[in-house]
């Protein structure tokens, strides 16, 4: 635990670089960095080292959240906290306080975030100002204390939804800010999952079993179907499934026709999940070429479970016969169903 950090429990009271940090949705560095360049630290200090925040300092900084995410400058933001300026009304400060006429879960971003969880707020403030160390920051925080599957539903679908909208209403002023986010939860879910153990060189040693992904029929295959660029969703799933030690291959965006049948052909996936966002880039014969293709002996023929993923295979885009998740917890359950375990740690899926 730092010195900033530190839980006072002397007289005058007042809140923790940490907690203040937490309060706003940015990562303590950014309230250190604000003290030190813009000097909006704490009007009084505590004897030693540790430092405490008075609702005064607390909402100094609110006002500086609020004002950046406006789009101004750090430095002139700095300038109008300082001298008690609000913020315009179509950025109302974050946190406590009485009911403006704008709904309080804008969060001082500008952003409909309905009844979205404490944590989507964080995130948006720091999207929007383009705070790469308290976005990462909060990513990660995030994903740790939820878990993959409920980061992802709860927290950071909901605030890329929201940004979404925000950019499709105001033209082209956030589509940078939607670009930011998304880069940085693509990072995000990089990191949360460790590397595979390395490969020993050479064949197995007589009698070993293959490893999981080099057994046919053992492994996930993923891809952004022809013209779908929107790989998050598949990313995500990819992290879960190495979470849970489901071998996968992850092929991206838009897989031309020709490189998905071969890569179904050379790896003999035991389920292949497809994804397509619009009804214009899913494709039934497709999925139904892919669902049909086979593998192995005669008498012993296999062939892949193909799972539909993404809104684009909805209404009369559905293929009949083949699985569509609605969503990330369900898609897990349907894929960890159809592989088999790993002979080598005695796991049946």
């Amino acid at each position: 635990m730092s010195d900033d950090d530190h839980v006072d429990d002397g007289p005058g009271g007042g809140l923790t670089t940490g907690e203040v940090a937490r309060r706003l949705g940015v990562a303590p560095t950014t309230v250190r960095s604000w003290d030190r360049r813009y000097g909006l630290g704490p009007d009084a200090h505590t004897g030693g080292r540790h430092r405490r925040w008075t609702p005064a300092d607390v909402a100094r900084l609110e006002r500086m959240c609020a004002l950046t995410a406006t789009g101004l400058p750090p430095a002139e933001a700095a300038r109008l906290a300082r001298a008690g300026t609000p913020p315009p009304k179509t950025a109302p400060l974050p946190g406590p306080g009485p009911r403006a006429a704008r709904p309080r879960d804008r969060a001082g971003t500008g952003l409909r975030l309905g009844g979205a969880r404490r944590e989507c707020r964080g995130l948006a403030r720091a999207a929007l100002r383009l705070d790469a160390v308290s976005l990462d920051g909060l990513l990660s925080a995030v994903i740790a204390d939820h878990g993959l599957v409920t980061a992802w539903t709860e927290v950071i679908m909901p605030t890329l939804q929201a940004v979404g909208r925000k950019w499709e209403s105001s033209g082209e002023k956030y589509v940078e800010v939607e670009h930011f986010l998304s880069w940085h939860v693509s990072g995000a879910l990089r990191r949360c999952v460790p590397a595979a153990p390395p490969v020993s060189p050479g064949p197995p040693a007589p009698g070993a079993p293959p490893a999981s992904g080099d057994r046919p029929g053992a492994t996930v295959l993923l891809a952004c179907v022809p013209g779908e660029n929107h790989t998050l969703p598949l990313e995500v799933l990819t992290a879960a499934l190495t979470e849970r030690g489901v071998p996968v291959r992850m092929f991206g965006a838009a897989l031309p026709v020709e490189a998905l049948v071969e890569a179904v052909r050379r790896t003999g996936p035991a389920a292949v999940g497809l994804w397509a966002q619009s009804r214009t880039t899913a494709s039934r014969p497709l999925a139904q070429h892919v669902a049909a293709m086979e593998w192995g002996v005669r008498g012993a023929r296999r062939h892949p479970a193909v799972l539909t993923l993404g809104p684009g295979w909805a209404g009369g885009q559905a293929v009949p016969g083949l699985p569509r998740p609605p969503g990330l917890a369900e898609a897990l359950a349907a894929l960890e169903a159809v592989v088999p375990g790993d002979p080598r740690q005695g796991v049946t899926r």
